[in-house]
């Protein structure tokens, strides 16, 4: 069986994560496979995928329906004889669908990743039920919910939880956050890890700080915030500043390998106003670093609020502030949260039971099913 994931994403963020723990289980676990990756030419991930062992190809993508990429697939379907296409991201979907145009592909595969609503515009529609896709991976139940709205053909959904991949984790960093910002042991280290764009909704973030630093004047928490800078990352400074939060919160930007850095907080924060599952969550699960997030998502599907992490509403710092604090002013519910958050994890929520499940789904497109 041979696989081409497509990527039409020039940044490195959870869903190139995703493609690459996949490719890597696979190789390990199913040998005969062979996964050849489609990336953006000197995108993040062309530069992360350097560096691994992985079979991968790489397509300029100067906007966003370059029609080089569609050829490119075309190419590389003919080279490889390629029985299935996983596609990784809604830009792909569109360039593989161009691709078809001018030569009948083998059948697709899409991970829906994010619980973004598909809208119900007649292009949209069109490229999200085009007759090729015979099965949407979902990565929550919350995520299918949302996207089969959209769907005609509903059989066609299925949740596949992504995990974290427990076989390669590792702690090097290029430096240590206390020493690098100086942070006193009293201090409990929050960290953030994400890029800057809407979703993640850093604006609530930095209001949050601003509620714990100025009004409530609780000087406890350093937030340490990592991800790719975007658009969005001046506005967030210039707030940083004018708040005088700059000894409180710090934007460290994009950071390879920066889950190597969760052994190091004190807790995890997620101010997302929307998500499939973020990543970051598994992997904190996996050092056992308690969780506060906005309960988007699949987040409480894998959350329960209180039981194994903190849970608040989406754009309400007030509340996230309040759930952070009392995280720590009740420090003897921490080792609870996090053994419960491990145990979950380790029995549900591993990147291999993801390959495995995800392989069922290759060979039930493949004998028709």
């Amino acid at each position: 069986m041979t696989i081409l994931h497509i990527s039409a994403v020039k940044n490195w963020g959870g869903g190139e994560n995703h493609i690459e723990n996949l490719c890597f289980e696979l190789q390990k676990s199913n040998p005969e496979i062979n996964n050849i990756i489609l990336c953006v030419e000197n995108g993040l991930f062309h530069q992360r995928l350097q560096s691994t062992n992985l079979n991968f190809e790489t397509s300029p993508l100067s906007f966003n329906l370059d029609i080089r990429f569609s050829f490119k697939i075309i190419s590389l379907c003919k080279k490889y004889n390629v029985d299935i296409i996983h596609i990784h991201d809604p830009s792909a979907i569109a360039l593989t669908i161009i691709a078809d145009k001018f030569r009948k592909l083998p059948p697709f595969i899409f991970s829906k990743k994010t619980s973004f609503p598909i809208k119900k515009k007649k292009l949209t529609l069109y490229k999200y039920n085009y007759s090729k896709i015979k099965r949407y991976l979902c990565v929550s139940e919350e995520t299918k919910r949302i996207t089969q709205e959209a769907i005609i053909d509903k059989n066609k959904l299925t949740t596949i939880y992504h995990g974290t991949n427990i076989s390669n984790k590792k702690t090097d960093t290029p430096f240590l956050l206390r020493e690098k910002f100086e942070i006193d042991k009293s201090k409990k280290i929050i960290g953030i890890i994400g890029n800057h764009i809407r979703a993640k909704n850093f604006e609530t973030l930095v209001e949050m700080v601003d509620i714990i630093v100025n009004k409530e004047k609780i000087q406890d928490f350093i937030f340490i915030q990592i991800g790719n800078f975007t658009d969005r990352t001046p506005a967030l400074i210039q707030s940083v500043k004018d708040l005088k939060l700059e000894s409180n919160l710090h934007f460290l930007g994009y950071m390879a390998n920066a889950s190597n850095f969760i052994p190091q907080f004190d807790a995890l924060l997620i101010t997302s106003q929307s998500e499939g599952i973020p990543q970051v969550i598994f992997e904190s699960f996996y050092h056992k670093k308690p969780v506060v997030s906005t309960n988007v998502g699949g987040i409480p599907e894998i959350i329960e609020d209180g039981v194994n992490g903190l849970l608040a509403s989406k754009h309400n710092p007030d509340e996230l502030a309040k759930k952070l604090i009392y995280l720590f002013e009740n420090e003897n519910l921490i080792p609870d949260f996090v053994t419960l958050s491990n145990k979950l994890q380790l029995e549900n929520y591993t990147t291999s039971k993801m390959a495995q499940k995800t392989l069922i789904e290759y060979q039930n497109v493949l004998n028709g099913n």
